[in-house]
C-alpha cells in the first residue's frame, strides 16, 4: 500500500491523510448528499459507534456492520432481540460495546417510527435544511465546529423520539458525513466539487410541524 503523504496529496481536509481507507473516503464519500434511508441509517449507526473511538476504526470494521446488521436494513434490525444481542456481543468485527449495540437496535425501532411520521428519514432530516445543503466556510480545522445550534436542534428532536448515542457532537458528524453540511475545507478539492455537483432529489417536507 502507497504511504500517503503530504507531498503527494493534493489538496484535502488533513484529518484524512493517515491512510489510503481514509482517504478514499474523503474523495468518495464524505459531505456528499445522501437521501438513501438506508444509507442515512447506516450513518447513524457508525456515527453512535464511533464514540470515544477514531473514525478510521470504525471504517475498519464497516463491512462487518454491514454482515451484522443485515446490511443496515432499519426494519430488520428493529426486530432484533436478545439473541441477537448475543450474538452480536459476540462478533469481534464490531465494537463489543453493549450500549452501542443495544441503542442501535432501539434506534432502529425509532428510525421507523419517524418514516412513518415523515415518510422517510430523508424527508424528516432535510427538512432541518429546507432541502438544501449548509457551506462551511472553514479555512483550517481548527474553524470547524464540534457542534452548532443546528446540530443541538436536531439532537434534542431525535433524543425526544427515543433516540440514542445522538448527543450533539455525534449528530454534526452526522450532519457532515451525510452532507447536509459541506465542511471541506475552502482548500480542499472536494469543497467545490460538492458546491457544483447537482443533488440528489430529496424528498425532504419544506415545512415541519
Amino acid at each position: 500500500m502507497q504511504r500517503v503523504t503530504k507531498a503527494t496529496a493534493r489538496h484535502r481536509c488533513p484529518w484524512c491523510l493517515g491512510s489510503e481507507q481514509v482517504l478514499r473516503y474523503h474523495d468518495e464519500e464524505w459531505g456528499v448528499p445522501v437521501h438513501d434511508d438506508r444509507r442515512l441509517f447506516e450513518f447513524l449507526i457508525l456515527e453512535g459507534a464511533q464514540a470515544g473511538l477514531s473514525w478510521s476504526t470504525i471504517l475498519n470494521k464497516r463491512d462487518n456492520y454491514r454482515k451484522a446488521f443485515a446490511r443496515f436494513d432499519p426494519a430488520k434490525v428493529a426486530r432484533f432481540g436478545a439473541r441477537e444481542t448475543k450474538k452480536l456481543m459476540a462478533n469481534a468485527g464490531i465494537v463489543r460495546n453493549r450500549l452501542k449495540i443495544r441503542s442501535a437496535i432501539d434506534n432502529a425501532r425509532a428510525f421507523l417510527e419517524v418514516r412513518r411520521e415523515f415518510g422517510s428519514f430523508d424527508a424528516y432530516l432535510w427538512g432541518f435544511v429546507d432541502g438544501r445543503p449548509l457551506q462551511g466556510l472553514r479555512r483550517s480545522m481548527k474553524q470547524v465546529p464540534a457542534c452548532t445550534p443546528l446540530s443541538d436542534a436536531i439532537s434534542k428532536d431525535l433524543k425526544r423520539r427515543g433516540f440514542r448515542f445522538v448527543g450533539s457532537t455525534i449528530v454534526y458528524a452526522f450532519m457532515q458525513a451525510v452532507g447536509v453540511v459541506n465542511d471541506h475545507l475552502t482548500g480542499c478539492f472536494r469543497r467545490t466539487r460538492l458546491q457544483t455537483r447537482p443533488s440528489p432529489r430529496s424528498s425532504a417536507k419544506l415545512s415541519r410541524k
